[in-house]
């Protein structure tokens, strides 16, 4: 898990994008067990009260659920892992179009230049 200690994102945040990424990219799987609060806050080196945080808010969003005695799983959701796709695609893509808006590139420019990368990175 990949955390920037200098980002402007909280850790916490940080923690869940990292979850949601490792599914979007097949490396979790709904259903999965994810380690222990001790386990992870060792693993990544913050306080457990940040991984507790993390944790509430990713079950909060519906990502995982705590099962007592046995630990937080990946909710085995079979709409889960293409709603999480779809919502850091739109965010990745509202990104893309904020910094283009912010460099004075027309939509049509945008537009015109994004054809070409694509076309470019497809053949």
């Amino acid at each position: 898990m990949q955390l920037n200690f200098d980002s402007p994102k909280p850790i916490y945040q940080q923690m869940v994008d990292e979850v949601k990424k490792a599914l979007a990219r097949g490396e979790l799987s709904p259903g999965d067990k994810i380690p222990s609060h001790k386990e992870r806050a060792q693993m990544s080196q913050v306080n457990p009260n940040t991984v507790q945080r993390a944790y509430q808010e990713m079950e909060r969003e519906g990502l995982t659920e705590t099962l007592r005695g046995q630990g937080t799983f990946i909710r085995n959701d079979p709409a889960l892992l293409q709603n999480i796709r779809t919502e850091m695609a739109q965010a990745a893509i509202r990104q893309f179009i904020e910094e283009m808006r912010e460099l004075g590139i027309a939509p049509d420019e945008t537009e015109r230049l994004l054809r070409g990368q694509l076309y470019k990175e497809e053949g």
